[in-house]
């Protein structure tokens, strides 16, 4: 199972959740989730782990959020009373896995049974799995509380040790002073005895007066060579300070002997320490057993569900089966009865002919008669018992036929049951382009006015759910006339409402069809993934002149216009629908007479302000006509940026209403700023917005700034990984809005950024000449050779390292370490590839001119161009990728490379810093390293990487495949970024919602 890569690595909040999809009998898709803690996110923890063991460098916040989430929004327009979203919580999410079943069926007398499962064991199995998520929680909650007694035992312990080497100091200096005051004693004592035996010589000798002088004298000069002070003096204080250290050495004892308790109790506090941690490995031991039991239950329960059902069904169909025995056999007793009575009608018969013959032969004695009378007696016996008999027979046949009947409206009922079953089922073998395809018919009829705008959105919304009978419908009445299948269409119509949400995303980019970088991957792909949750989502698009055509499924214009104002004046706008990938697509091409989109490029244009603006005011009066409700509205960089400010200012009292604003910043450098004057094309008031608190941009009083506009009036913001959203926050990184992004923390959160794992993947990328997957690395080998034959590079030595670089070639990009490392590689014994070109001119030049020294080498070679599919071989062939960004926001070049298993060297900087993580940095886990990084944006910093890189693959063939398996397994879709996005959608509404209500 892949392991999910984040920032941080211990989290013991365990909250991710494998789903499992149920039907809930009512057509929809019941998610079930079930905790999974076998897999973390492990940027959040990667975070917290360096926090710890590397002081030197400041922590990584996740996502930048703060938990005041119940605080209303107070950043946005004077004119929006909705609260501002705050985002302040950290997620971890899992990849689930589905496990799909066959429903059971059940034959009888050749009509098949579809099982489906009934309400109340629809309400045990999710009893079920409530009473597992607690007992969960339960396991969870003992294992927080261990963990704290764990952290506050630690913090008691060091604190006690601090207090014991400060003991051990004061006690080391004490031993000190009682040392030096030993030795003086020794000397005082030295003197007394000196004294004493002076005095006894003199009351032995009786001496004169001046001899006794002459003796104090001396005594006098002998202790005047020790102290100052008087004999008498010295022996007082040094009397004092011995009493006062022994005091003190006493005292110290004493408290010697107390923390000789403390240390008992620090032992024993150790031994609790060891048994927590028993407990905590118990836990989650039997934490484990559970998810396994869980997990391996799943089926079980599904099983056990089918058997009960099975048993009901086959129960009934024992009494159906019991009444029909029984019918059978009255019909075998009747057939026995009239068998009988044709015996019994036999022996009539025989006796009729035997009375003809005794009538024949005259026979007329008296015995005869009476024997005739008696004849005729039994046949009335037996002829009164044939009727009862037929009587009988009767009865039963009318009973076996009612036991048929009964039998037979059982079946049907049944029948009908399942039936409905299935209709009320979503269709989940239609892909999504079918379901793309109806949605944009459907808006087609709502904006030609063919249909209300009420029942546009009911019939989105059986589309949404992917609603049997409005698929049976359409291929119905698919080749009938536009009226008939209109009619068919709105007879399907209901009440009833959907759970999802409606996002429409407005964007300059989508990929594959416009793009240009990695905003139009991040539309296209957190576009599918929320679509895979069961949410109802559109592309906004302008309709460039450029754009690849072929990958856009039946594109067709729609028959009517929408004008939009711009100017002082309204311009017509045509409206194109087609799908990309499965998401439903709206092209806005604007009839103005500046041709905004018809530039053969995508920007770098004088008037882009204008063009832009034109396109934001353009498709916000489009949702606006077309009657949607959309519950969010999420714009991009600072092209879309004026979404926000128009919604706000202008369309919610048009009454365009239902949606919340989340806006994503891809690159803060580039912020779209004009004179002030320019926002009043698009209807926006300069001099309402050109404020500090509103648009005016940071840096010229007389300019305003899209994309602070963007943060202003949002009621979500967010950028594409959380290194990058503290980078923005200082001066150097934020461009001029540090400030801005610092006063609107609260709504401001970084997530990073999936890959589409479906476009890029090995194992069925169709530009390779070979796939190859994780398990079988010689698909890799393969395409290595291919491409050194298709550039032209030496073939002579398979395991020479293959190092590569694919980019924009701009200062952003590190284009100075670019060029080294092309020295450097071959120098060091490696080939290098680059793939890539530069907006830049002098830029561009030098690269050329590289591009030339190197044009017949054997181990270096340049291609200054984007082409898609000689990536996706450069992706294949490579060893190493070369990320050496001097600032990145996300980037995606480093999931890819390592989905192809070529191991990234990156510098370490927003997104970088959040899904590379370096083989030999000894303070992450082990099983979270995944490539090579660097710090410092110079040629040094490179060369360490670099040259560890290419030891690894040099010397230790088996480590570097283990390596590389390991980075192939590293799950970067969409599915977790998506909840993430998912959940910010979810808070926004319900808080607008609660709003509202307040």
């Amino acid at each position: 199972m892949a392991s999910k890569l984040r920032t941080c690595f211990v989290c013991w909040n365990l909250s991710g959740f494998n789903c499992v999809n149920l039907s809930n009998g009512n057509g929809r898709i019941v998610r079930v989730s079930f905790p999974a803690s076998c897999k973390m996110r492990h940027r959040t923890t990667l975070s917290s782990l360096q926090h710890k063991r590397q002081q030197i460098k400041p922590s990584t916040e996740v996502g930048l959020r703060q938990n005041k989430d119940e605080e209303e929004d107070s950043e946005v327009s004077s004119n929006n009373d909705d609260s501002v979203d705050n985002t302040n919580e950290t997620k971890d999410s899992v990849d689930n896995t589905n496990e799909t079943e066959e429903p059971l069926v059940i034959n009888i007398n050749g009509a098949e049974l579809a099982k489906q499962l009934s309400g109340k064991q629809r309400e045990d199995l999710l009893g079920m799995i409530r009473n597992a998520e607690k007992n969960i929680l339960l396991l969870n909650q003992a294992r927080v509380r261990a963990l704290e007694d764990l952290e506050k035992i630690l913090a008691e312990k060091d604190a006690l040790q601090g207090e014991i080497n400060a003991l051990e100091a004061r006690l080391a200096e004490t031993d000190a002073r009682i040392k030096a005051a030993a030795q003086e004693k020794i000397r005082v004592e030295l003197l007394e005895q000196q004294l004493e035996k002076l005095r006894n010589e003199l009351a032995e000798k009786g001496g004169t007066e001046a001899r006794y002088e002459e003796l104090r004298d001396l005594q006098n000069g002998d202790l005047r060579d020790a102290n100052p002070l008087s004999n008498k003096g010295i022996i007082h204080s040094l009397t004092e300070e011995l009493n006062s250290l022994r005091t003190e050495n006493a005292s110290m004892k004493n408290d010697l002997e107390s923390f000789k308790t403390h240390i008992s109790v620090v032992k024993n506090d150790d031994e609790r320490l060891v048994a927590l941690e028993k407990e905590r490995s118990s836990l989650e031991s039997a934490l484990k057993d559970l998810e396994s039991k869980l997990c391996s239950q799943e089926d079980v329960s599904k099983l056990s569900i089918l058997t009960v059902e099975c048993k009901d069904l086959s129960g009934k169909v024992e009494n159906l089966q019991s009444l029909l025995d029984k019918a059978t056999k009255q019909a075998d007793q009747a057939v026995i009865v009239l068998q009988q009575n044709q015996d019994l009608r036999r022996k009539v018969d025989e006796l009729e002919t035997s009375l003809e013959e005794a009538n024949i032969h005259k026979l007329s004695s008296d015995q005869l008669q009476k024997y005739s009378e008696l004849m005729k007696q039994k046949i009335n016996v037996l002829e009164e018992r044939l009727q009862k008999s037929d009587e009988e027979l009767n009865s039963y046949i009318q009973l076996y036929q009612k036991s048929v009947k009964e039998f037979q409206d059982t079946l049907d009922t049944l029948k009908e049951q399942s039936k409905r079953k299935a209709l009320e089922e979503p269709v989940e073998d239609m892909p999504w382009e079918f379901w793309s395809q109806l949605l944009l018919l459907i808006d087609g009829w709502g904006i030609e006015k063919k249909i209300s705008v009420d029942d546009a959105s009911l019939l989105r919304e059986k589309v949404w759910r992917r609603d049997r009978r409005i698929s049976e419908t359409y291929m119905a009445y698919k080749k009938q006339s536009e009226p008939e299948a209109i009619s068919a269409f709105l007879g399907l119509l209901s009440s009833e409402t959907s759970q999802g949400l409606h996002v429409i995303h407005i964007a300059a980019e989508m990929a594959p069809v416009a793009k240009v970088g990695g905003l139009g991957d991040v539309v296209s792909g957190l576009g599918k993934a929320l679509q895979k949750k069961g949410h109802l989502v559109e592309i906004v698009l302008p309709k460039y002149d450029c754009m690849e055509y072929d990958r856009v499924c039946n594109l067709r214009a729609l028959s009517v216009e929408i004008e939009s104002y711009f100017d002082h004046q309204l311009y017509k706008n045509k409206i194109w629908v087609g799908s990309i990938e499965g998401l439903p697509v709206y092209f806005i091409e604007p009839q103005h007479p500046s041709k905004f989109f018809w530039r053969g490029k995508f920007y770098g244009e004088d008037d882009d302000f204008r063009r832009f603006s034109f396109f934001s005011r353009a498709a916000l009066e489009f949702l606006l006509q077309a009657g949607k409700k959309p519950d969010i509205i999420h714009c991009h960089d600072w092209q879309t940026a004026f979404i926000a400010p128009l919604y706000w200012e202008i369309f919610v009292h048009k009454g365009l209403n239902s949606a919340r604003i989340c806006f994503t910043c891809h690159n803060f450098e580039y912020q779209g700023t004009a004179a002030a004057s320019e926002l009043d094309s698009c209807g926006l008031v300069s001099q309402n917005l050109n404020k500090s608190d509103k648009m005016q941009d940071n840096s010229a009083r007389d300019r305003v700034n899209s994309v602070k506009g963007g943060i202003v009036f949002s009621n979500i913001v967010t950028t594409v990984s959380p290194t990058y959203a503290q980078e923005v926050r200082t001066a150097e990184g934020g461009h001029g809005l540090h400030s801005t992004l610092s006063s609107h923390s609260r709504k401001f959160v970084g997530i990073l950024n999936g890959i589409d794992t479906d476009a890029w993947n090995p194992a069925t990328d169709a530009f390779l000449p070979v796939q190859y997957n994780a398990t079988d690395l010689q698909g890799k080998v393969e395409n290595k050779q291919a491409l050194r034959r298709k550039l032209g590079l030496s073939s002579a030595d398979i395991r020479r390292p293959l190092v590569a670089c694919i980019t924009r070639l701009v200062p952003q990009k590190g284009v100075h370490l670019i060029r080294h490392a092309i020295y450097l590689t071959f120098e060091l014994g490696g080939q290098f590839v680059l793939l890539g070109s530069s907006p830049v001119p002098h830029i561009q030049k030098e690269f050329e001119g590289i591009a030339n020294h190197f044009q017949n080498h054997d181990h270096v070679r340049l291609i200054l161009k984007y082409d898609e599919s000689l990536s996706h071989a450069i992706y294949a062939a490579s060893d190493m990728f070369i990320i050496p960004s001097i600032f990145e926001p996300c980037g995606l070049t480093q999931m890819i490379s390592m989905r192809y298993g070529a191991i990234p060297i990156v510098r370490k900087t927003g997104g970088l810093n959040d899904s590379v993580f370096d083989v030999d940095d000894d303070t992450i886990p082990s099983q979270f390293r995944n490539g090579f990084t660097f710090v410092n944006p110079d040629e040094q910093g490179l060369n360490g990487a670099l040259v560890r890189a290419l030891n690894l693959f040099k010397n230790n063939p088996e480590r570097w495949k283990q390596l590389v398996q390991k980075d192939m397994n590293i799950d970067f879709s969409w599915e977790t970024s998506s909840a993430e996005y998912e959940d910010l959608y979810l808070k926004s509404v319900a808080r607008a919602k609660a709003a509202k209500r307040a």
